[in-house]
């Protein structure tokens, strides 16, 4: 399990880090297809007080990349919804694979 991650305006965070690794744990075991996972974390001048912080992850596994990005008021629920579209991604993509 590699997951690198990527700073963009935004101080690098250990507790971020655990959060997102915890998050990931599962994408990881439930699929072993799944190599790499490259985290991206920005802040975005918004209006808006719901957004503005934006966490991209993206995943390497057999086929096109996966690739999935949210954005909220905090990195926490970014990452959570952005693993869990990725989910529905792994899914697809292992149902896929089994019918070959």
């Amino acid at each position: 399990m590699t997951i690198n991650y990527e700073y963009d305006g935004v101080t690098a965070s250990d507790t971020l880090e655990a959060f997102t690794e915890e998050k990931l744990k599962p994408v990881f075991e439930r699929y072993e297809f799944v190599i790499r996972a490259d985290v991206f974390f920005k802040t975005e001048n918004t209006t808006s007080d719901e957004s503005g912080k934006i966490c991209s992850i993206r995943l390497s596994a057999p086929g096109p990349r996966l690739f999935a990005e949210a954005s909220h008021e905090n990195f926490q629920r970014s990452v959570s919804e952005t693993v869990d579209e990725l989910l529905k991604q792994l899914k697809k993509r292992k149902a896929q694979m089994k019918t070959h």
